[in-house]
């Protein structure tokens, strides 16, 4: 195997969260979206659990997974007394401003050989695999942990169980542009220590 770093080390450090108000419109290829799908089920997984579980909306699809949102969050926050008329509209809007929308769930290990915290871990590993491939072909997303993300009975509508985690909603577009990064030094945030 041939080694090269230098590639691998400009799409760390060009990785970005790109949001939908950033996006063109322009509708990202499927087989970009299947590449990223592939590269995360390669994460590390301790095990091999493989406790990562995706769902794909695109097209027609977006304005479903937007109906769903807004369903779940009405009728949870109209129980509560928290309804947000802005909220509910942004929850049918927001979806249609991506190319595609991945659903993002840790399916447990149903013999539980792993502490929880292991297979989010995983997870968000495969996240990262398919953060860094969109950027390897120059496509935006990012992460959303918003909406109904931690309701309870919004687990339901993408087929989980009780023990299984939403872990949110990875948008997917065409960038107008590609944002600066920005990190402190590395060099402040770990110790060394060789004696």
């Amino acid at each position: 195997m041939t080694k090269e770093p230098a590639p691998i080390n400009n799409i760390i450090r060009s990785r970005r969260s790109i949001f939908p108000r950033d996006f063109t419109g322009a509708r990202v290829e499927d087989q970009v979206v299947r590449q990223m799908l592939e590269n995360a089920n390669w994460a590390p997984s301790h095990k091999l659990t493989e406790p990562w579980r995706f769902i794909v909306y695109t097209g027609e699809g977006l304005r479903r997974l937007a109906e769903l949102q807004a369903a779940c969050y009405e009728s949870r926050t109209r129980a509560d007394g928290t309804f947000s008329e802005d909220k509910y509209i942004k929850l049918l809007k927001k979806p249609l401003e991506s190319s595609h929308i991945i659903v993002v769930a840790m399916k447990r290990d149903p013999h539980k050989r792993l502490p929880e915290v292991e297979e989010l871990g995983a997870v968000f590993c495969a996240i990262q695999n398919m953060h860094l491939t969109a950027t390897a072909y120059g496509i935006g997303g990012y992460l959303s942990t918003g909406g109904i993300t931690y309701f309870e009975e919004a687990k339901q509508l993408f087929g989980l169980d009780q023990e299984d985690r939403l872990i949110g909603f990875f948008h997917i577009g065409t960038p107008a542009q590609w944002p600066d990064g920005h990190r402190g030094p590395f060099e402040s945030k770990f110790k060394w220590i060789d004696k």
